[in-house]
Order: C-alpha cells, then sequence, then structure tokens
C-alpha cells in the first residue's frame, strides 16, 4: 500500500474510532439509570474503563492526526509521543480497573493472581515516567518499550485468563466474548510491539487491535445497560 494511502487509512480510522468511543462513553453515562441495581457497580467501573480509554487514546490517535496535517509524524515528534503517553496511562488504569470488574463480576477476592496483576499495572505506571523512554520520540527505544509493554501483557493476558475462566464456569456468555476480544487484541499488538521499528506497515494492526477495544465496549454495553433484566438474567449474568 502506498505510505500516502497508509495515511489516508490511518486518519479516517482514527477520527471514526474516536468518534464511536465516546458515543459510546456518552450512552454509557446518559443511560445509567437503566443498569440494574446489582450490576451498578461493574457498570461503573466499565464506565470509568472507557472513559479513561477515550482519553488517553484523544491524545494518543488525536495527536497522530494533528502531526499528519503539520506535516507528518517525524515533523512533530513531540506531539506524537506526547499523544502514545497519554494513551500508556490510561491502557494501564483500563486493565488495572478490569481486574476489578472480574473481581465483582464474579464474586472474587482479588487474591495472589489478582494483586500480581494489580502490582504489574503499578509497576509499569512508575517505569514510563523514566525518562529512558525517549517520549519526544516518534519510535521509542525498544529495549523500554519491550519493558513496559511486558508488563502491559501480563496485565492484559492475566486479566483475560481470570475473566475466561469464571465466564466459562459460569456460563457468562457477554464476559466470555469480553475474555476473547482482550485476547484478539493482544494478538494485534504483540507484532506492533516486536516488529514495527523494523517493518512500519506492521503498525496497521493497530486497527483491528483497537476494533477488539470498540467490542468490548460494546459486548459490556449490552449485557449491562441495553439487555432486558430479565433476559440477562436467565443467561446468568450476575454481579456479586
Amino acid at each position: 500500500m502506498p505510505e500516502s494511502a497508509r495515511v489516508a487509512v490511518e486518519v479516517a480510522f482514527n477520527v471514526t474510532y474516536l468518534v464511536v468511543v465516546w458515543f459510546l462513553v456518552a450512552l454509557m453515562w446518559r443511560n445509567r439509570g437503566r443498569v440494574a441495581a446489582a450490576d451498578r457497580p461493574v457498570a461503573q467501573r466499565v464506565l470509568l474503563m472507557f472513559a479513561l480509554l477515550a482519553l488517553g487514546d484523544t491524545g494518543h490517535v488525536g495527536f497522530r492526526v494533528i502531526a499528519y496535517a503539520r506535516g507528518g509524524l517525524e515533523a512533530n515528534p513531540l506531539l506524537v509521543g506526547l499523544g502514545a503517553l497519554s494513551t500508556a496511562y490510561t491502557v494501564t488504569l483500563f486493565y488495572m480497573l478490569l481486574v476489578d470488574v472480574w473481581r465483582l463480576r464474579f464474586g472474587k477476592p482479588f487474591g495472589v493472581a489478582g494483586w500480581v496483576l494489580l502490582a504489574a499495572g503499578i509497576v509499569r505506571l512508575i517505569l514510563m515516567a523514566f525518562p529512558q523512554n525517549r517520549w519526544e520520540q516518534v519510535v521509542a527505544p525498544y529495549d523500554w518499550s519491550l519493558l513496559r509493554n511486558a508488563l502491559l501483557t501480563v496485565q492484559g493476558v492475566g486479566v483475560m485468563l481470570l475473566i475466561l475462566r469464571d465466564a466459562y464456569r459460569a456460563n457468562d456468555r457477554p464476559f466470555k466474548w469480553v475474555g476473547w476480544s482482550i485476547l484478539a487484541s493482544f494478538a494485534f499488538y504483540a507484532p506492533v510491539i516486536l516488529w514495527v521499528a523494523q517493518v512500519p506497515a506492521i503498525g496497521m494492526l493497530m486497527i483491528p487491535k483497537t476494533c477488539a477495544y470498540v467490542a468490548i465496549a460494546v459486548v459490556a454495553y449490552r449485557a449491562l445497560w441495553a439487555e432486558p433484566k430479565e433476559v440477562g438474567r436467565a443467561q446468568g449474568l450476575r454481579v456479586a
């Protein structure tokens, strides 16, 4: 694909994604009164998760769109880097909140696994403050990028395994989809982490990776906000 076409696809997708994710956040907020009382603790955390994700990605993909309009990524490295920093922090908090969603949804204590995942998030938040991350660059130093994304993978894959284990035990269909969507997002993200510096076109895998997050938001909205409560209860949806 020619570079100009790739940029056009990325910009169009980024703008569309931001509109969709903010629309879903607004929908969750507007209809929060429709959530069953037992589901509200989970719904509140899901709303906060996606508000943080939308805020961070507004910096990330929004700044990339501005950078393209101002002459390209290489001409605006600080803008691109600040956007990457914003989404790095908010996605870390996203997965820390998701651990709590798992705990509430299935009535589990944090346990060793939960605390390890929360600790991974805290370590990642601290690690990202180090100047060696070189947030002012378009392409981050490979070793530091690998280290901080290894911690994110521990967070994401760890909570995905907990969710899938308990969703299958409880026959919780929406959270089965949440678990598999997390797996899909990391399957698309892993090649970007490993090889985007060598093969920039691999960065296009961020599109299906981002779509997986939108899928999580849609599934959660349908399960907690939009489904008739008697149907949800019949399918085993519950909050402890």
